[in-house]
């Protein structure tokens, strides 16, 4: 069995941010009394948009994320690219309730880790060599040697 403690540290840290934007878009919606839409509220909105924004990226840094760890292993680059990313959601989700310093860094480091990550994934994808059996399907009983054919 392997386990990516990153992936699954970031993964969970992730899904913690996503119940406090909920939980703050619930909050406005119960003092407001919207139960659907944003019903022309601007305070709403913000949090519904910074709740929004957060889903639009995290899938795409979490599944980074894993595939790098898988392929390269855990590191402390790894770790921090994580860190950042959580750290700028909950700036951004401030900066959307009116600290604009805040949603500027926000947007930044969730931009950064996500071109992180993405030349990451390049690059072991084109510039690290492969072998044609990794220590997984090794384990699995998978092969990549060719088979002929009778």
């Amino acid at each position: 069995m392997f386990i990516y403690p990153i992936s699954l540290s970031i993964a969970a840290g992730a899904a913690l941010i996503n119940i406090w934007l909920m939980m703050r878009v619930g909050r406005v919606r119960t003092q407001e009394k919207i139960s659907v839409g944003d019903g022309g509220n601007e305070r709403l909105l913000r949090r519904m948009r910074a709740h929004s924004n957060y889903i639009e990226s995290a899938p795409f840094v979490l599944i980074l994320l894993f595939l790098t760890e898988s392929a390269l292993g855990s590191s402390m680059w790894l770790w921090a690219a994580g860190f950042l990313y959580l750290l700028g959601r909950i700036a951004h989700s401030f900066g959307m309730d009116g600290l604009s310093w805040a949603r500027m860094i926000g947007t930044l480091t969730t931009m950064v880790t996500l071109l992180g990550l993405a030349i990451t994934a390049l690059y072991i994808t084109y510039a690290t060599p492969t072998s044609t059996t990794t220590e997984m399907d090794m384990e699995m009983g998978i092969s990549n040697e060719a088979v002929p054919l009778d």
